[in-house]
């Protein structure tokens, strides 16, 4: 995998009740500022997202927000960032966020968060991209996640090698180096989309 210069993050628009998640968000950001990796996110300032956009804007780093109308108008949209772009409508969203970033990861968040990681995980499965996607397992929040993955492996619904696509750590530092390290899977000839 080369460089990962942008990193689109899935996370809350709540901060939940955990400190540590919130502590996560910004040894992440810091983190991104420090490796001058930009940050690709949903452009609300609202949140565990506030919390990141935040962290990254104040140690100096660069912070795309990707956020369609009907939100922005809603007035949840950070109006700070280094860039604002947007958006028609949620899917339009996803997309520009897959063509804009080198690599994903998820923290703690709802059911958007979840509806964006099995997304975007699904494309790479089906060969749609070819990008590390990683999981930031913080305070055990993806524990049942995983064990739900895990039978899905055993109940013959996934197959181990689209199991292991899914980048984990509990670490910042340690899911970063193995983004970096990642490689994609081969992808079966018959599920290659046709070049245009």
């Amino acid at each position: 995998m080369g460089k990962l210069e942008k990193i689109c993050v899935f996370c809350g628009s709540s901060d939940g009740n955990d400190p540590q998640i919130t502590q996560a968000a910004v040894e992440l950001a810091q983190t991104f500022a420090q490796r001058d990796i930009t940050l690709v996110y949903g452009a609300a300032k609202i949140g565990v997202m506030g919390t990141l956009a935040k962290t990254v804007l104040d140690n100096h780093g660069e912070v795309i927000g990707i956020i369609p109308q009907f939100l922005k108008k809603k007035e949840v949209a950070h109006l700070g960032l280094t860039q604002l772009i947007t958006t028609q409508n949620m899917h339009e969203r996803k997309l520009q966020m897959q063509e804009v970033s080198d690599g994903f990861i998820a923290l703690p968040g709802g059911f958007g968060t979840l509806e964006e990681l099995f997304e975007i995980i699904t494309w790479l499965q089906l060969g749609l991209h070819t990008k590390p996607i990683g999981l930031l397992n913080v305070n055990g929040f993806y524990d049942d996640l995983l064990q739900l993955l895990e039978t899905m492996v055993r109940k013959g619904f996934l197959s181990m090698k689209n199991y292991e696509m899914l980048l984990v750590d509990t670490s910042v530092e340690k899911l970063l180096q193995k983004m970096t390290e990642f490689r994609p899977p081969r992808i079966p000839q018959w599920l290659k989309p046709e070049r245009t």
